[in-house]
């Protein structure tokens, strides 16, 4: 990633590591509660609500190269049952670590002696501004993988009746009984054949019988 926007040290994700003054080895412990920002989660199945109570607890290291961030996210996160589409909560814990990196230095924290515009390389870096860092895109990646992509109510639950839409898990015992198609014509045939027998007994000819009968008259 490229350099960062200027940053606003008063964004909740925003954090700041003059503390640290660049010497290899200082250590910085942060515990920090935020509202969480919008769109955190896998969209459409499952994610932190916006607004929702985040806590963050975080490990900040410095080394010859920038600093090094180890953390820890928790919060509830909400979505639906992808079997029987129930409404359903998850207290989620989050890691990651990630080096944020003086854009003044090289890999090995020595300043570069000429800026070098090398986009590729910077790519997929995140960099300290101004002594700052925004934890933002961290946190992002990491509730996403911290998340189920198909999460269920409960392990066993045994989804919808794909005919009526009853939940099954609350009527584990809930059946259609099935007619097979191939037995339907026969079932109309011996209904036709019964009401012939019905037309012999009362000694009144078939239908179409009797139909001839008035056309020969």
């Amino acid at each position: 990633m490229a350099l960062n926007a200027r940053l606003d040290h008063r964004n909740p994700l925003v954090f700041d590591t003059h503390e640290l003054g660049r010497r290899p080895g200082a250590l910085q412990r942060l515990n920090r509660s935020i509202d969480a920002p919008k769109d955190l989660g896998i969209q459409g199945v499952i994610g932190v609500p916006e607004g929702a109570p985040m806590e963050l607890d975080l490990r900040l290291e410095s080394v010859m190269e920038g600093v090094l961030v180890t953390g820890t996210a928790r919060a509830l996160a909400k979505g639906e049952c992808v079997r029987c589409l129930e409404p359903l909560e998850l207290s989620l814990a989050a890691e990651f670590q990630e080096m944020f990196s003086y854009p003044d230095a090289d890999d090995r924290g020595r300043p570069k002696a000429e800026p070098v515009d090398d986009a590729e390389e910077d790519e997929d870096m995140l960099f300290i501004e101004d002594g700052l860092f925004d934890l933002e895109p961290v946190l992002r990646d990491a509730v996403v993988l911290a998340l189920p992509m198909q999460p269920v109510c409960q392990d066993d639950c045994l989804g919808l009746c794909s005919e009526c839409g009853v939940r099954l898990t609350d009527d584990p015992d809930h059946h259609h009984d099935a007619v097979d198609i191939r037995w339907a014509a026969l079932q109309g045939l011996a209904g036709s054949l019964e009401d012939g027998e019905k037309d012999e007994i009362s000694g009144e000819a078939p239908r179409p019988a009797r139909a001839n009968e008035k056309q020969e008259k």
